[in-house]
């Protein structure tokens, strides 16, 4: 029984690693097949790959129109990866670096005052 169960689950990991596409190897078949990328997005993600592939989730959503932070987790759940990685939730680097500037500085609270003068016994 056991053996079978064991047999069971090596054939889910085994399904489960096949199942992640990622976006500069994949075929339009390939990228078609994950819930969420129609004809026309995977038209726009190899017209967007032959000008070079992509570095990482922040250039696949900056360069493939319609992707931005939602609906990249939702392709990343379904099995879309941008080499080799799922989407992590990091925010494109202009909107961190805008995040940055828009940031306020917080004050220091003051130090207790200390007393100078030595103590006499």
């Amino acid at each position: 029984m056991f053996k079978k169960i064991l047999a069971a689950m090596a054939m889910l990991f085994a399904v489960a690693s096949f199942a992640a596409v990622d976006v500069n190897k994949g075929t339009a078949a390939d990228l078609d097949g994950i819930k969420g990328v129609g004809p026309a997005m995977s038209k726009r993600i190899l017209d967007a790959r032959k000008e070079g592939e992509f570095k990482d989730w922040p250039d696949f959503m900056q360069r493939i129109k319609g992707v931005k932070e939602k609906k990249a987790e939702k392709l990343s759940a379904e099995g879309l990866t941008v080499n080799g990685q799922a989407f992590g939730g990091q925010a494109s680097a202009p909107a961190a670096a805008k995040a940055d500037k828009t940031a306020k500085p917080v004050k220091a609270a003051a130090a207790p005052a200390v007393d100078a003068k030595p103590a006499k016994p």
